[in-house]
């Protein structure tokens, strides 16, 4: 009867599939198959062995194999697979099954593999499973499942491997798995179990060769019994609560490999007897409470990565580490330890890093860190390290980091050592090192911070300074730098900082510094610089503090500064003449003016001298002849606008192609009227957005590319410059294709040979990123603000799951997310988006870094691939912001990014300490369920992120809503944190 019945639902299927694979057309009948996985699934064959993702006994002929992994197929679990009597193989690993585990699992009698791992299944784990005898392999890590781990489970006969990694599982730790005598791997991190001890029990598992057990809640003790497990290679017990001291049981693990203890609670000193721990390459115990001194044992084993940071060790570092043959990560950071580094450290070690920050060392840098040729970090902040930069560190060609700032070195720096050619971070400060920038800095080429201040440096800072083409921070302060400013310092277009206060500066300031789009920070205080100050600031967009006190500055405050938004102003000490611009001549600004004697302006204390000379009929003759003068300018802008508007009527239009990707009731000149100044809405890396104000009474966003030189109807010019013809591409062939609603609307192109512009549907409450961080970010209540993070998921989960093949858009940020009249939020600004390979099984490496500051995932930063779940990270920040209401990167976060201030706020002073404190309390617990999903999203390693369609569930549930196709889930999101703490002098 049911073979009757398959053919009646099912009138194609061919009489001649056996009856295994009727059962398998159900499963593709029953799952939504955007990839097409199941394209040879053909109903006219015999037999479904040859089938994508099936296997089949070579002599039975019977299916015996399933393998749907990373199919990218969505519905239930297939529960009609348990009537294949001979399967012993299931995978449907990294799909979207969103469906609970049915009762009757139990039917699958003979399955020895079953791997359900990362998608999106919700409810109870049944009890049944333990009733599947011959069960080997038990992967069930990455989805939602609930409620307590079923007692049964201690009942498996034959288990090997059980992995509920990442799920919601709460109730009491399953210590009753220290039954299940055949394990070998034992992977239950990242689950909300209620406080719970470990049970000495465990110990009886001695066929265990990985016990993780990250963030698992655990308190109390590490049980002694635990060193009975002589097989285990990989133990990790970090992010826990545990206490008191390490075991010196652990010293008898004589397979170890790893040992990850840090983030808890432990305290005491470091057990002796780790000369036993021959195979030993990691140990990690940052982060706890650990005191005394390392032992001479430790640093006699084969070590590849030694992190103990964070902790209360004193006493010198053991001369023999230097001996370790495979120690390639040296994490010491923030102890209290003392003496000198081993003079021949990395003589016999391929260090790659070594950070031993905020201790007390001192003695010179070890001249041979790098004689291996693969340092790529170092980082020395905040000891006492004495004697020059040594020589051998310049011919370091791998570095790319380094920071030795606030210690005690001196002498002139290495000439070579400016010119590393991957070096991206080179910090001095607070050191007295001396002589000038060698020449050879051009060949730093991707230099991007230059952090030398504090020091006596001296010399003319040269010429090749402005070939760093990728430099964004330039801090020279508190030097002896004398001469002019380099001419070529104005080609550093992508600088947002320079800081050279206190120095012998003079000459003037180049001409052509309105190239410094993305400045926001212009120091140069305390100087001898003269001439006048350049009107060509008053172009700098994004600037917002400006302090050019303590010069020999003469001429007129520009009027052009006027244009600016500063936060901070100060032209002090300089000087200046003539009447203030009408802007500044406020109370509020006197500050900013002081010891000017030439300078007037209806503040007191300005030009006091001269005001009781000027009698009150001169005084109405000044403003009388002004008026006159207001009056003719009108006339004559007048005549200009009428002469205007003539003459945009001689446009050659044929120059101009527009290509729409929407249907329009507008005409490119409509455009190019409105790119005025007084039009323009924002800034942003790619280029200048407009509003224009179309004849029908609708509005569009008008984006013009930097770069681009588009001729406005009056035939002059706005901007000249290369065209940004990657970034424009990109846009029009992703947005140009997508239709959803949650991404913005790309209307139409518009393009000359000089001029590239993009017209998308207009957001009359602009970006998130400036909503929330500007003026009103207090308005935005609790619920519209996780509206908008579920309208980003949504546009962004279409990228990656909806999209063939999948988008990933590289720049995730609350600036790239725009809000329409309602709040509704769309995701925008795809100049940098790329298309990856399904799944993204074949992360596509990068030439270059995409992306802001603050927002970048870690693997990208170091590793230039990139797929999905960078965005996720991104997005992940984007969380952040709207939780706390505070900048991914900023001075009021100290030396962190945000993702670890708000861990770091969150370890040592609770969740309330991050919350935005204008949100009203009464959501408190969707708040916190966000910043829980923002912290997931954020993890440290990619697989530990969930995928955006997870992303978009959890924050429907967060909001109460019910997920359409996924489902709901029970339990309490479980509380991730970020696990890296190293470089704790890292700047943004």
């Amino acid at each position: 009867m049911l073979l009757i019945l398959i053919f009646l639902l099912s009138p194609l299927l061919s009489l001649s599939l056996n009856e295994e694979g009727f059962y398998l057309q159900r499963v593709k009948l029953g799952l939504d198959d955007p990839a097409g996985f199941f394209a040879d699934w053909n109903e006219s064959d015999d037999t479904p062995c040859n089938w994508k993702g099936v296997k089949c006994d070579s002599a039975t002929r019977g299916v015996n194999s399933i393998d749907l992994a990373n199919a990218n197929v969505t519905g239930p679990f297939p529960a009609v697979l348990c009537r294949l009597q001979n399967l012993t193989f299931l995978s449907l690993y990294n799909n979207s099954i969103n469906s609970t585990l049915p009762l009757d699992i139990s039917l699958c009698e003979n399955l020895q593999h079953l791997d359900l791992s990362e998608n999106l299944m919700t409810g109870e784990l049944p009890g049944a499973l333990a009733d599947l005898q011959d069960l080997k392999y038990l992967g069930l890590s990455g989805n939602n499942f609930s409620g307590e781990v079923p007692a049964s489970f201690g009942r498996f006969k034959k288990l090997e491997i059980i992995s509920l990694v990442g799920n919601l599982l709460g109730g009491e730790f399953p210590s009753f798995l220290s039954n299940v005598s055949t394990l070998r791997q034992l992977n239950l991190s990242y689950n909300p179990f209620l406080p719970s001890e470990l049970s000495p029990e465990l110990g009886n598992l001695t066929n265990l060769e990985t016990l993780w057990l990250s963030r698992c809640n655990l308190v109390g003790q590490i049980p002694y019994a635990l060193g009975q497990l002589r097989k285990l290679t990989v133990f990790d017990l970090s992010l826990n609560s545990l206490q008191g001291p390490i075991p010196s049981s652990l010293t008898e693990l004589t397979s170890i490999v790893q040992i990850e203890l840090y983030n808890n609670s432990l305290n005491g000193n470091l057990p002796n007897g780790w000369s036993n721990l021959t195979s030993l390459r990691l140990l990690d115990a940052s982060m706890n409470e650990l005191i005394g001194t390392i032992p001479d044992q430790l640093t006699g084993l084969p070590l590849s990565s030694l992190n103990l940071y964070e902790n209360h060790l004193t006493g010198k570092l053991p001369k023999n580490i230097a001996d370790s043959p495979n120690l390639y990560e040296l994490k010491l950071f923030s102890n209290r330890l003392i003496g000198e580094l081993p003079p021949n450290l990395g003589e016999n070690s391929p260090l790659v890093l070594v950070d031993v920050s905020n201790n007390f060392f001192s003695g010179e840098i070890p001249p041979n860190l790098c004689s291996k040729g693969q340092l790529q970090q170092l980082l020395m902040i905040h000891n006492s390290f004495s004697g020059q930069i040594p020589a051998s560190l310049a011919q370091c060609r791998s570095l790319n980091r380094i920071r030795l700032s606030i210690n005690q070195l001196s002498g002139d720096v290495p000439a070579s050592f400016w010119g590393l050619p991957h070096l991206s971070l080179l910090d001095l400060v607070g050191n007295s090192l001396s002589g000038g920038i060698s020449n050879s800095i051009a060949s730093a080429s991707n230099l991007s911070l230059l952090v030398i201040s504090k020091n006596r440096f001296t010399g003319q800072i040269p010429e090749e300074v402005g070939f760093l083409n990728k430099l964004v921070g330039f801090l020279g302060d508190d030097n002896l730098f004398d001469g002019s400013l380099p001419a070529s310092i104005v080609n550093l277009v992508q600088l947002g900082q320079i800081d050279l206060h206190n120095n012998n500066l003079s000459g003037e300031i180049p001409s052509g510094i309105s190239s410094w789009k993305r400045l926001n920070e212009l120091n140069l205080a305390n100087n001898q610089l003269s001439g006048e100050i350049p009107a060509e600031i008053g172009n700098l967009s994004a600037l917002n503090s400006l302090d050019l006190s303590g010069n020999q500055f003469s001429g007129e405050v520009p009027a052009e500064l006027q244009n600016l938004k500063l936060t901070q102003l100060n032209l002090s000490q300089n000087r200046l003449s003539g009447q203030l611009p009408p802007l500044f001549a406020e109370e509020i600004y006197k500050n900013s003016f002081l010891d000017n004697p030439g300078l007037c302006g209806d503040i007191a204390g300005l030009c006091d001298s001269r005001t009781h000379e000027v009698d009150r009929g001169h005084t109405w003759l000044l403003k009388s002849v002004f008026a006159v003068a207001v009056l003719l300018l009108l006339l004559t802008l007048i005549l200009f606008y009428w002469r205007y508007k003539r003459a945009k009527g001689a446009i050659d239009r044929s120059k101009w192609t527009l290509m729409s990707f929407h249907k329009l009731g507008f005409s490119e000149y409509e455009i190019l009227d409105c790119l005025d100044e007084r039009n323009v809405i924002g800034t942003g890396a790619s280029g200048k957005v407009y509003k224009a104000v179309l004849s029908n009474g609708e509005a569009v966003a008008v984006k013009k590319l930097w770069g681009s030189s588009c001729k406005a109807a009056d035939g002059g010019h706005a901007e000249n410059g290369t065209i940004q013809d990657d970034g424009f591409r990109a846009e029009i062939e992703t947005l140009g294709m997508i239709r959803h609603k949650n991404i913005v609307r790309l209307w139409c192109s518009c393009t000359t040979m000089d001029c590239k512009l993009l017209v998308y549907e207009y957001m009359p409450n602009g970006s998130l990123g400036d909503l929330l961080h500007g003026g009103k970010g207090g308005l935005l209540d609790w619920p519209t603000r996780l509206r908008i993070a579920i309208d980003a998921a949504v546009g962004l989960s279409y990228l990656h799951h909806d999209c063939v093949p999948p988008i990933v858009h590289r720049d995730v940020k609350s600036n790239n997310i725009l809000l329409d009249a309602n709040f509704r939020a769309r995701v925008a600004d795809f100049g940098v988006a790329k298309v990856v390979a399904a799944g993204g099984k074949d992360p596509k490496t990068m030439s270059v870094i995409a992306g802001s500051c603050g927002y970048i995932a870690p693997e990208y930063a170091y590793t230039l691939r990139v797929n999905e779940k960078s965005d996720v990270y991104s997005f992940g920040v984007v969380i952040l912001e709207l939780v706390t209401r505070k900048h991914p990167v900023g001075p009021e976060l100290g030396e962190k990014d945000l993702v670890k201030w708000v861990c770091t706020t969150i370890d040592q002073k609770g969740v309330d300490h991050v919350i935005d404190p204008v949100l009203d309390s009464c959501f408190n617990e969707e708040i916190c369920k966000a910043l829980n999903i923002g912290l997931v999203c954020t993890s440290r390693l990619p697989i530990s992120r969930p995928s955006m369609r997870r992303v978009v569930k959890m924050l429907q549930e967060a909001s109460g809503e019910n997920p359409s196709k996924v489902g709901g889930k029970d339990g309490k999101l479980t509380p991730y944190y970020y696990e890296d703490a190293s470089d704790p002098g890292s700047m943004a």
